[in-house]
């Protein structure tokens, strides 16, 4: 499914929030605040910017490739799969039980249409990323990779070699974006291990760095547009994307309580109270 106009994209991103507070609910596990704060992102990337198959074919050849490296965040990713035609959404009422193919974190062994890396051990995702992205180039394949990490997954030593691996390789056909909510599990990330200036970081490693409000459907659209034309001119393309946790649930905004938590009945109502159904509920 394309969705051409920003209204019907952000239409989509509602659905899609409702679909991240009713799965974390119903089996009270899961990571609702991210997922929340990075929707407008992926519905984005899956229904206007991307070159992708549902059908989907592993090996990817001739489409442009995602990797989650903050795996934890999957609600967003299931439902934003399921919309896009990969799987019946109704699958969706299977997440985080027994059996099912929608685990807590993306499993490739599930054999889940859309999942090509497992990923839940944080800070793998950007070598999974740059790897795929030297294959394309191999292959003369002329399509994109796109990923996506967390601010906090940042204090994982092996993305900064990779981030040095990156520029160096002259791998110009990805794009990275960092969720930059400021919240990881245990607090405000510049509370447990600062980050600093993200921005000189990745220009000193040799990235071309961009800034986003990622929870605006307007600029998160016309930022991923601009970024796929800096392709292709020697370096690697990195998106810094501003987030809020939570984002379109008032309670969780903000808060890195959210991160891991299920909302209880009563939460639940007030969220889908402030979500409108577009798409239809699964």
């Amino acid at each position: 499914m394309i969705l051409e106009n920003n209204f019907d994209l952000k239409r989509m991103a509602s659905q899609v929030r409702r679909d991240i507070v009713r799965m974390v609910y119903e089996c009270q596990s899961g990571h609702p605040g991210g997922s929340l704060g990075c929707t407008d992102y992926l519905v984005a990337l899956y229904f206007k910017i991307m070159k992708h198959d549902p059908s989907f074919n592993m090996d990817g050849i001739g489409e442009d490739l995602f990797f989650l490296s903050n795996g934890h965040i999957s609600p967003v990713f299931y439902s934003v799969l399921a919309h896009s035609g990969y799987y019946d959404k109704s699958e969706l009422k299977t997440f985080r039980k027994l059996n099912s193919r929608l685990q807590g974190h993306p499993t490739t062994h599930e054999h889940l249409p859309g999942i090509r890396i497992a990923s839940g051990s944080l800070g793998q995702g950007m070598s999974v990323a740059i790897g795929a992205a030297l294959a394309k180039k191999m292959n003369k394949d002329q399509s994109l990779v796109f990923s996506l990490h967390g601010d906090g997954e940042l204090q994982e030593g092996q993305n900064w070699e990779a981030a040095m691996f990156a520029p160096f390789n002259k791998v110009d056909n990805l794009i990275s974006t960092i969720d930059v909510n400021g919240q990881q599990i245990d607090g405000p990330t510049d509370k447990v291990l600062g980050l600093l200036d993200l921005h000189e970081k990745f220009s000193a490693f040799g990235w071309d760095v961009m800034h986003a409000d990622g929870n605006d459907m307007d600029g998160i659209v016309a930022a991923l547009e601009e970024a796929k034309t800096r392709t292709g001119k020697g370096k690697p393309v990195m998106i810094l994307m501003k987030t809020e946790m939570g984002k379109g649930v008032d309670y969780m905004e903000g808060s890195h309580k959210w991160h891991g938590t299920a909302p209880n009945e009563q939460q639940l109502v007030q969220a889908l109270n402030q979500l409108e159904e577009t798409y239809g509920d699964y």
